[in-house]
């Protein structure tokens, strides 16, 4: 299994640039904001395999029929193509590879992780004219098409099949033990899908404490986006002091401390210790 390796500094700087540009334009792009993602982690994707990437969603959005018909007619075109004659799918064994939530490399291997393969669904099906969107339920993702009074859900990690009427709560079900809210059932905005990709990235580091590395990037991506949770920062200051950046951890810990002492003092307070002691491990 190849190891994606990081970019050189200065192309990650680029990379960040667009990435930030590309979150806060009018109508975000979503593959373009995945691909630099996956430039991000894998130093192997340049600008041609960018490129290459997206001329592939556009070969395999000219393969599907002109408009067949309603969301269920889509919905079974793309199974057809991609689940059934491109073999794109997902499997226990992918939850365990960063690579399953890297575009390019979905795209190549034809596995990945839910979302990144409703990503593949969403940019093709979009790419030909389907009414389409994500679909975050709880613990699983999978994508919409149609308005809501004729919804019809495909469950691309496992081939793109139709989901029937009770399959959506028992996804549900089995991810979280909840039942179905038909708030569950809204489309899904690009950036929150970004966010959602790059959360599944950090959990994978954290199990990984040796790849603090990808976490950070990880973490430092999110941090591009528009909106965002506070946390994040206190997250990043914490991997900059286990990466032995003392001075920049600290930093980074006063300045959330600022944001967390505007409702709760003590906290900060608390924040504002764990930065002292990262100032002293300087000396």
């Amino acid at each position: 299994m190849r190891l994606p390796h990081p970019p050189p500094p200065e192309r990650s700087a680029e990379l960040r640039r667009r990435f930030a540009e590309e979150a806060r334009s009018e109508r975000p792009d979503l593959s373009a904001l995945c691909l630099l993602l996956g430039a991000e982690a894998d130093g192997g994707l340049d600008e041609a395999g960018i490129d290459a990437a997206q001329i592939e969603l556009d070969e395999l959005a000219g393969r599907l029929p002109f408009r067949p018909g309603g969301p269920r007619s889509w919905a079974v075109a793309l199974r057809e193509l991609l689940g059934e004659r491109c073999g794109f799918r997902g499997s226990a064994a992918d939850y365990q590879r960063l690579e399953s939530s890297l575009l390019h490399e979905v795209l190549r291997r034809r596995r990945g992780l839910p979302i990144l393969l409703s990503v593949v669904w969403m940019e093709v099906a979009r790419r030909a004219g389907a009414p389409v969107y994500g679909v975050a339920l709880p613990g699983h993702f999978v994508v919409g098409f149609g308005a809501a009074e004729e919804q019809v859900l495909a469950d691309p990690f496992d081939g793109g099949r139709v989901l029937a009427g009770a399959d959506a709560e028992l996804l549900v079900a089995g991810a979280t033990g909840a039942s179905l809210d038909p708030s569950m059932l809204v489309p899904a905005d690009p950036l929150d899908v970004v966010l959602r990709i790059l959360n599944n990235v950090r959990a994978w580091a954290a199990a990984r404490p040796e790849r603090s590395d990808v976490a950070l990037w990880a973490v430092e991506l999110s941090l591009l986006l528009p909106s965002h949770p506070a946390r994040l920062r206190y997250e990043r200051a914490q991997l900059l002091v286990e990466r032995g950046d003392f001075l920049a951890g600290a930093a980074e810990l006063e300045a959330y401390a600022e944001v967390v002492g505007a409702v709760d003092e003590g906290a900060a307070e608390r924040v504002r210790g764990q930065a002292r002691a990262a100032r002293a491990l300087l000396n």
